[in-house]
């Protein structure tokens, strides 16, 4: 039986990881340089460690590079595009019908807090989570299962009762590792990633019922 789902954010909930890669490559383009996608996403859904885009610009771009002012122009282009932005189709929907059926509701995200709660707050679907987690409250951020075994254990459920929604790779490997199922819904800068060893894969929430993904999940298991 499913009693529970955990939800990552970026990229899954709201598509920031696209709006970001964009305004990463429009600072990329100003010192002639390209930011490859295939690069770029080693640290989606995780940290900088294994690809920091801004110490890359730093190193290799001819001109003089200010990291504060980057990150300045970075957060006002985020910031712009942002205001476009939407939920996901049928996340509205999921958590919806997931509170409706009683289903616990966690939130796990390398991201920082302050980030995520103000997209939470926006979209007034903060309400929704049981418990929010991220990379404040964990030594190490996804690919590690860290902060889904912290979520799984403040619900007090168990993985194999849990579906976990991730857009990413590192967020796939953290969830599997974990021991839960995994849907993966990812967006257009992770659509053509490899995905390997997931339960699932949904174009968006929106192609099939709460409902139906939780039956074909459990006949998965």
């Amino acid at each position: 039986m499913i009693k529970a789902l955990i939800f990552d954010c970026d990229g899954l909930l709201i598509d920031t990881e696209t709006v970001q890669y964009h305004a990463f490559c429009e600072i990329y383009e100003s010192h002639g340089l390209d930011l490859p996608l295939d690069l770029y996403v080693q640290c989606v859904g995780s940290s900088f460690a294994d690809f920091d885009p801004y110490n890359h610009l730093k190193i290799n771009s001819a001109k003089n590079v200010d990291l504060d002012e980057m990150q300045a122009e970075l957060t006002a282009k985020i910031t712009e595009a942002m205001k476009k932005e939407k939920l996901r189709n049928g996340v509205q929907e999921y958590l919806e019908t997931a509170k409706e059926k009683g289903l616990k509701i966690g939130l796990a995200s390398s991201s920082g807090r302050e980030w995520v709660l103000g997209h939470l707050e926006k979209f007034d679907i903060i309400k929704y989570f049981d418990i929010i987690h991220t990379r404040e409250d964990v030594e190490k951020v996804k690919p590690d299962p860290e902060l889904y075994n912290k979520t799984l254990s403040y619900l007090g459920v168990n993985a194999n009762e849990t579906i976990i929604f991730e857009d990413s790779l590192n967020g796939l490997k953290a969830a599997k590792a974990a021991g839960a199922s995994c849907v993966i819904v990812p967006n257009k800068v992770t659509a053509k990633l490899p995905f390997e060893n997931h339960d699932i894969k949904l174009d968006s929430m929106s192609d099939r019922n709460l409902d139906e993904l939780i039956k074909e999940v459990v006949e998965v298991l």
